[in-house]
């Protein structure tokens, strides 16, 4: 009755559930958001790098670097890489979405990037204001100390003649804000990366576009080719700006992050948002599809703004949940709800290379034993297997979340710090990653997580192993018979 009960719901969700799944994940909109965003990783981790560099967990190493200098030198490097992710995001989408529509694409690209930067307002708020007054943050040299305070700046600015005080308390106008370059303006880098990619696409395949005689050298075709659509999305985005900027003093960043960004990252960085995506990786991958895949095409948008944020607060030296950090991140997703793999599974490795007495976990236990440090744990998932496996759903299910849940918790207490924003490539080592990631609070807290696995798994492996060993038995002497 129970294995009716079991096939009756396997064969709904391989039948009516999984399909609309696949088939919302393999949509042109998806799939551009899945396949551009991921334009931005090198950045992000070459980003990471010099972050960490401007960051040295040794108090006394990092004072010296401010000192030097080279601290601002090295947060101009991230400035220039990590810290501009939703520029790479805004042209990656747009241009995958019209290189899988077989349109030339980089032109699409390259749209999207002057329509996401034309609907910012191109101003930032003079630091005078920000600096002057008993709670103005005074004015700092290269080492970040306050030479100036904001009171005895206001007392020289006040000296000076009105004209030339309202002049230097203007907004600074004709820059590029750097706040919405970041993690501010990743869904705002999505939507104008999507809507550009389609609207991009649709226009040439219409034909709308000019076309010039055969003699004319293909690169410079090309280029004429574009202005049409181009000049059209641009337009249609200038008097998107033009209106908002008149009639309700805004601009669409402003409003896609305080409608559409901060709703959907609170959910993502809540308790609730974190253990529903830990069950959900493994209960995909439990029936064949890829849990990491879906998931992270869900959750990408969302949690690598997240983790933008910490890195800005790691840049600025203010990373607490006080001052707005996340806890679940990208780096949470990748670095503990898939460590070792998704379902968390070096407790499994563990037992099958100590404990295992059947061949076949052993086997497959050292098989696994190498990838499992980077990861990597398909021999597991298909060779074990672990797909559609009753005797170890419950651990694969169970430890993510217990992992999730634990993690979230030592970082809201306060245990450990939160993630700093460092972007460790999802290969990195346990414990490795844990330190790039959060120092050696969060590598000994990393660690623990691979005892918590290791728990989980084992009394679900023991009595598998024990199935498996009298299966071996059993077959054994059957071949003695024949």
């Amino acid at each position: 009755m129970e294995n009716k009960k079991q096939s009756g719901f396997s064969k709904v969700l391989n039948e009516s559930v999984f399909p609309a799944i696949m088939k919302f994940v393999n949509t042109k909109a998806i799939t551009a958001l899945k396949d551009g965003i991921v334009y931005s990783m090198p950045f992000i981790i070459i980003g990471s790098i010099f972050l960490i560099l401007n960051n040295i967990p040794i108090p006394a190493v990092s004072a010296a670097i401010t000192a030097s200098g080279w601290g601002a030198i090295f947060n101009q490097a991230y400035t220039a890489s990590f810290a501009i992710m939703s520029v790479w995001a805004a042209v990656g989408i747009a241009y995958v979405y019209a290189r899988n529509e077989k349109v030339e694409a980089l032109p699409a690209g390259l749209t999207s990037l002057a329509t996401f930067i034309l609907i910012q307002s191109l101003s930032i708020a003079n630091p005078l204001v920000a600096a002057m007054g008993k709670t103005g943050t005074g004015v700092s040299n290269a080492a970040g100390k306050v030479v100036w305070t904001g009171t005895q700046l206001a007392n020289y600015i006040d000296k000076a003649p009105k004209a030339v005080q309202a002049f230097m308390s203007q907004d600074v106008t004709g820059v590029i804000n750097l706040t919405w370059l970041g993690g501010q303006g990743m869904i705002g880098a999505i939507v104008v990366g999507l809507l550009v990619g389609w609207t991009y696409t649709a226009m040439m395949k219409r034909g709308w576009q000019i076309k010039l005689p055969e003699q004319v050298p293909a690169n410079v075709a090309g280029q004429f080719s574009a202005m049409i659509p181009a000049g059209i999305i641009l337009t249609v985005a200038m008097v998107v700006y033009g209106l908002l900027s008149k009639f309700a003093n805004t601009n669409a960043m402003q409003l896609i992050y305080t409608w559409l960004q901060t709703p959907l990252q609170g959910v993502s960085d809540s308790l609730g948002g974190a253990l529903i995506i830990a069950f959900m990786v493994p209960f995909f991958w439990f029936f064949g599809v890829h849990g990491g895949m879906i998931m992270g095409a869900i959750t990408g948008g969302l949690l690598i703004p997240n983790t933008a944020d910490n890195a800005a607060l790691t840049a600025a030296h203010k990373l607490t949940l006080a001052n707005g950090a996340h806890i679940v991140t990208n780096e949470f997703y990748n670095n503990f709800i898939n460590l070792t793999g998704s379902g968390i599974t070096i407790g499994l490795v563990i037992f099958t290379l100590f404990f295992a007495k059947s061949v076949q976990l052993k086997s497959i236990g050292k098989i696994e034993a190498v990838p499992a440090i980077f990861n990597i744990n398909e021999p597991f998932l298909f060779g074990l297997p672990l797909v559609m496996n009753p005797w170890l759903a419950v651990p694969f299910f169970l430890t993510p979340v217990v992992v999730a849940l634990t993690t979230y918790l030592v970082i809201w207490s306060g245990i450990v710090p939160p993630l700093n924003g460092v972007a460790a490539p999802w290969t990195t080592p346990p414990i490795v990653s844990g330190f790039l990631i959060g120092g050696w609070k969060m590598a000994v807290w990393q660690a623990i997580v691979l005892v918590e696995s290791a728990l989980i798994y084992f009394p679900f492996a023991k009595k598998y192993d024990s199935y498996l060993l009298a299966e071996e038995a059993k077959n054994a002497a059957e071949e003695v018979k024949a």
